[in-house]
């Protein structure tokens, strides 16, 4: 169960992420509450899955996840270019991502 919530807890960082920079530094109201909310349960669940999944790996999966997530979402809005290397990168981090997955 841990592992469940540790991975919709990096997709609510990828949420977070992007209403963060909609905010425009928290000037507008939906995307600030979206950050708000976001982060909250996000961090909630990183904190339940470290109760049993060690630091080190729960918060690299985490992050990895979010970060992969936000620049694919990025890439596919347009607000970032898609560039070969960028893809191999991804591919990559998800790689090291599921590595740390397995090896736990």
């Amino acid at each position: 169960m841990a592992w469940v919530v540790l991975i919709l807890s990096g997709v609510l960082e990828a949420v977070w992420a992007v209403a963060l920079s909609a905010s425009e530094g928290f000037s507008r109201l939906l995307p600030s509450l979206v950050f708000l909310i976001g982060l909250v349960l996000s961090m909630a669940g990183l904190a339940y899955a470290l109760r049993t999944i060690p630091v080190g790996t729960g918060y690299a999966v985490w992050v990895g996840i979010g970060a992969a997530l936000t620049v694919t979402y990025s890439m596919a809005t347009g607000a970032e270019p898609v560039t070969v290397l960028k893809l191999v990168l991804l591919v990559g981090l998800i790689g090291c991502v599921v590595g740390l997955k397995l090896v736990h």
